[in-house]
């Protein structure tokens, strides 16, 4: 148990992600920090870690305010930082919003920690959406990059960030460019998160699922679960054989076969197709597959929940939260 005893940071961790990611540190027997104000639009919320109140300590601060933590940062054996804005769409309607969340923030943050704790193990959530269009599938960690939004460009500076300060020798950091990732405690209410909690807020509300376009673009969706297997892989290793590792789910599948499992599932008609919106199909990157096998050479990660099975365990949670909240 690498993580036994050791003192963490997870930015964001109230969020999506980190929070599952928080959950599983603390079963590991590590002593977490978790800074994340909540911003809203984010994906934050205070009830995914309402469990754990009394095993965690939550800073509602910005990473752009490191003097609030610095005895954290000083103290950590590992960081792993998921803070940040996560929809393309919002980056498009405001990239200075996008900028400072992504960019600013980060260098302030990172610069306290080469600073307060030179040398220690950083692990980025970075995204696969600064590949852009892919110019070929699979696409692995040499793929040009690309991208097609604010988002993107913005995740991109921060990602070289963390690799120009540890080619300096000031961080230990390893990038993680991750696909569509869903499962339990994604935010429903929140736009722009991607189209899988966009189906599943629907289908909380049992309205009908539409695919846009074709519906024959290709996606490998990632459970929850596989994604914090790899962060915490990759955290432990040591010493760390890459600095930037492609993330994606067991199966490529086209969109009209995601909405289809997805609806089924949900006991619901079949999708329907219609015509890209403006908005998004001026920063659709078509079809996407994820190369995974350098961190399944180098670590031993593959990812194990196919979608189909992942989805209804999601589904589940959501059913069982409104079941629970009276709706």
């Amino acid at each position: 148990m690498p993580y036994q005893g050791k003192q963490v940071i997870v930015t964001g961790g109230q969020g999506f992600i980190g929070s599952n990611l928080t959950l599983r540190l603390l079963r590991e027997g590590a002593h977490v920090t978790v800074v994340d104000p909540c911003v809203p639009g984010c994906g934050g919320d205070p009830r995914n870690l309402r469990d754990v109140l009394d095993r965690v300590r939550i800073l509602g601060v910005d990473i752009a305010q490191p003097a609030v933590f610095e005895d954290a940062i000083r103290q950590a054996d590992v960081i792993f930082n998921l803070a940040g804005e996560i929809s393309h769409i919002h980056s498009m309607l405001n990239p200075e919003r996008d900028l400072q969340l992504n960019t600013t923030s980060q260098l302030r943050f990172l610069q306290a920690c080469a600073d307060w704790n030179p040398g220690v193990r950083v692990v980025f959530a970075g995204t696969r959406q600064v590949f852009g269009v892919p110019e070929y599938l699979p696409v692995d960690e040499d793929h040009p990059i690309n991208p097609v939004d604010f988002n993107g460009v913005h995740k991109y500076a921060a990602s070289m960030y963390h690799l120009m300060l540890s080619r300096m020798g000031l961080l230990d950091a390893c990038v993680l460019r991750l696909t569509n990732v869903y499962g339990p405690r994604m935010s429903l209410t929140v736009p722009g998160q991607g189209f899988l909690s966009a189906y599943l807020r629907k289908l909380q509300m049992n309205e009908p699922l539409e695919v846009f376009g074709d519906g024959q673009q290709l996606r490998d969706p990632l459970f929850v679960d596989d994604a914090v297997e790899a962060f915490l892989l990759v955290g432990a290793a040591r010493p760390l054989p890459s600095r930037s590792y492609n993330i994606g789910g067991p199966q490529a599948l086209s969109l009209l076969e995601i909405t289809r499992i997805a609806c089924e599932t949900a006991g619901m008609p079949e999708p329907t197709l219609r015509p890209f919106p403006a908005e998004r199909a001026s920063i659709d990157i078509g079809s996407y597959r994820t190369d995974s096998s350098r961190i399944r050479a180098e670590l031993g990660w593959s990812p194990v929940v196919r979608f189909e099975d992942g989805f209804a365990q999601a589904l589940h949670y959501y059913r069982r939260q409104s079941a629970a909240q009276g709706r």
